[in-house]
């Protein structure tokens, strides 16, 4: 499974980054991590605002910053 942080790095990013590494971290799954910050790849995505999360190319959040707890129940579908 690869989760990508789609956003330029802005603090909601980081804030987004930092959830789901935790959430990974208490299902205790084997997940790859990944940013994209380019721009022209944020919007291949069909993405308009970030910060953005998808899950093995999907993307399942845009414009929010996910909880911990909302992060994991992606993940365990």
């Amino acid at each position: 499974m690869k989760i990508e942080i789609l956003g330029v790095g802005c603090p909601k990013c980081k804030q987004l980054t930092a959830n789901a590494e935790a959430a990974v971290k208490e299902l205790n799954v084997q997940v790859e991590i990944g940013k994209v910050t380019d721009i022209d790849k944020i919007t291949e995505y069909g993405v308009m605002m970030t910060p953005a999360l998808a899950v093995d190319g999907t993307v399942v959040s845009a414009g929010k910053v996910l909880s911990k707890d909302e992060i994991k129940k992606i993940l365990v579908k």
